[in-house]
């Protein structure tokens, strides 16, 4: 692990760091912020995805969550949304596809599967090195993100819910089986049997089984993606129908930008950190 740069914030500590990663056959970045806390003690682990186009750096440079991480004591990690690089295969007119758009999904189609690894990335790869290389206490994780990499978040929650005790989002995409800018995605990535998608949509997996104790979402109402893409009744519909306490709070006038999530990152961090806390 190679270490990009490092800042103090809020008492604590915002580096970017590298790594050769085998999932992704390529160099990956993450960001990770340490809250002054674990100086003492490891402190909980809260997972950050970010959306289509991003990369580790948007939340990091517009999110503006270390001084509620500082306060509350918890450490946030933000991988990269996608492995990159001049070997990695990409459609670079393509903003829905490619570098920036791995979808936190594990590729089984060529030549994508080589590169596009990114739930083995996100569950295995890196949880291995934060614990490695931080102060983390990865007995207590919690996992939230954005748009695509929220998602992500509620994916991987479900499937690993021995993992995570906490799982939320910000304007998520509820069901990318069946959304415009997902679906093709999902075809190029994973093949054209739809039932090999259902593993990386939240709600189809709620339909099949898994479980989590209850997610938070909240969703901007003048999002203008919101209808074609997020569409987050039919979480609602998949969760009511489960048993599962969904928080849906949808924002009065908020679009789908970082204005919108860095407004309510303080009360998803809280969310988090009452559930982290013991």
């Amino acid at each position: 692990m190679k270490t990009v740069s490092t800042a103090k914030s809020h008492g604590g500590v915002q580096g970017v760091y590298s790594h050769t990663s085998e999932a992704c056959a390529c160099e990956m970045t993450f960001a990770v912020f340490v809250p002054p806390q674990a100086v003492t003690a490891p402190v909980p682990v809260l997972w950050y995805l970010s959306g289509l186009t991003c990369t580790h750096a948007n939340v990091m440079d517009k999110g503006e969550y270390r001084r509620m991480a500082a306060e509350l004591g918890v450490m946030v990690v933000c991988p990269d949304t996608s492995p990159r690089g001049a070997d990695v295969p990409d459609e670079k007119d393509n903003w829905q596809f490619g570098c920036g758009a791995g979808f936190y999904l594990d590729a089984t189609q060529a030549p994508y599967s080589a590169n596009y690894r990114m739930y083995s990335y996100v569950t295995q790869e890196l949880p291995a090195l934060v614990a490695a290389n931080f102060p983390a206490d990865m007995t207590r994780q919690g996992i939230f993100g954005h748009s695509m990499g929220g998602h992500g978040a509620l994916t991987i929650a479900l499937k690993n819910p021995g993992r995570f005790r906490s799982c939320s989002a910000f304007a998520p995409i509820a069901r990318p089986m069946v959304a415009g800018w997902s679906r093709p995605a999902f075809e190029k990535y994973l093949g054209g049997d739809d039932a090999a998608w259902r593993r990386f949509d939240a709600c189809a997996l709620i339909e099949d089984g898994h479980r989590f104790p209850e997610f938070l979402v909240d969703q901007g109402t003048a999002d203008g993606f919101l209808d074609d893409g997020l569409r987050p009744w039919l979480l609602a519909d998949a969760c009511r129908a489960a048993g599962i306490p969904l928080m849906l709070r949808m924002q009065e006038g908020y679009d789908h930008s970082y204005f919108f999530i860095s407004t309510f990152m303080d009360d998803h961090l809280a969310w988090h950190a009452a559930r982290l806390r013991h």
